[in-house]
């Protein structure tokens, strides 16, 4: 799979949680979703030329990094680390 079309992916996945998750979701997947983003779009304007797992390492950086200053309760952190999981099985 292209990165561009993980991206792809998985933007899709992130759109498809509006109709089918519970508030919980919808509030992490907005959460993960912001965090991915993130990485894409700085990517993009350092014209990073990156492979999927490197993405995924940026985005799992960012994550670890918001869990370190206690963004998130246990619950969010557990939701988040789900979606997060299922984001990076649709790379397989």
């Amino acid at each position: 799979m292209s990165l561009v079309s993980y991206i792809d992916a998985a933007q899709q996945y992130f759109d498809d949680l509006v109709d089918k998750a519970t508030d919980d979701e919808l509030f992490a997947g907005g959460y993960l979703r912001g965090h991915f983003d993130l990485a894409v779009g700085y990517a993009q304007v350092e014209e990073l030329n990156l492979s999927i797992d490197e993405l995924n390492n940026q985005v799992e950086s960012s994550l670890v990094k918001a869990y370190r200053n206690g963004e998130l309760n246990e619950a969010d952190k557990e939701l988040v680390v789900r979606l997060w999981d299922e984001v990076k099985a649709l790379a397989a």
